[in-house]
């Protein structure tokens, strides 16, 4: 029997090469939102507050980035991409709380895991990744009472109810258009690819090549430049 394999890119993290965005991709930095606005609630109503969310993103941070950008109130996004160190996170917080009294992080799952300890292993081969969230909840109000600064943290971690939230209407019409096109794809005898869609045109990528890198964000790139203009952080390393 002859058989047409034609994949879509589906993940949340958007961290697919050739292709504008992935499927869940959108729904995932909406859904961001209102965790982030009450981070944001929790953390002013206390003086030297710190609102801690952690978002998706395993290698890559576009999830953290774009949800940062979608929101005014989020001052320092760390993402796998641009590493840091805690000596220089204190440094920021300190200075933060003396021009406000408090703060708003919004962290990607994959960063900072040269400060985490190794988990092991999933049963997929997987390096099983460190809470950087409860990391970062834990040793911040430490290092800073170590400095002589009080502090109040409130973590959020929304995973699993941005995960499992219904697409909006942005991802459910691009499933649409993948389908169909994948449908039109295989019909015609290819296989072996993956629908994407690149520089706003549904094109056919060879899965050999869709999956020969991972798509990460580039610390030069305008996107970065926009998070650093948006928040106004400063390097941490």
């Amino acid at each position: 029997i002859e058989l047409s394999v034609v994949g879509i890119p589906k993940t949340i993290d958007n961290d697919l090469h050739y292709t504008d965005r992935t499927f869940g991709f959108t729904t995932a930095v909406a859904m961001s939102k209102d965790p982030i606005e009450c981070a944001h609630n929790e953390a002013k109503g206390v003086f030297n507050g710190v609102g801690l969310v952690k978002l998706m993103g395993r290698h890559s941070g576009f999830v953290a980035a774009y949800a940062a950008l979608a929101s005014s109130d989020v001052n320092l996004v760390l993402v796998p991409e641009v590493p840091f160190t805690l000596d220089k996170l204190m440094d920021f917080l300190e200075d933060r709380f003396r021009r406000k009294t408090h703060a708003v992080i919004v962290v990607a799952e994959g960063a900072g895991q040269d400060l985490v300890p190794v988990e092991g292993w999933d049963k997929s081969g997987n390096k099983r990744l460190g809470d950087i969230g409860v990391f970062l909840r834990d040793t911040i109000k430490v290092r800073l009472q170590e400095r002589g600064t009080q502090t109040s943290i409130k973590y959020i971690d929304p995973s699993y109810i941005i995960r499992s939230a219904p697409a909006n209407a942005v991802d459910s019409t691009f499933c649409f258009m993948l389908a169909q096109n994948a449908v039109h794809a295989a019909m015609a005898g290819r296989t072996g690819m993956v629908i994407s869609l690149l520089n706003s045109r549904y094109v056919h990528v060879p899965i050999a090549k869709a999956t020969e890198a991972r798509k990460l964000i580039d610390p030069h790139s305008a996107l970065w430049e926009s998070v650093l203009d948006n928040t106004g952080q400063p390097e941490l390393t």
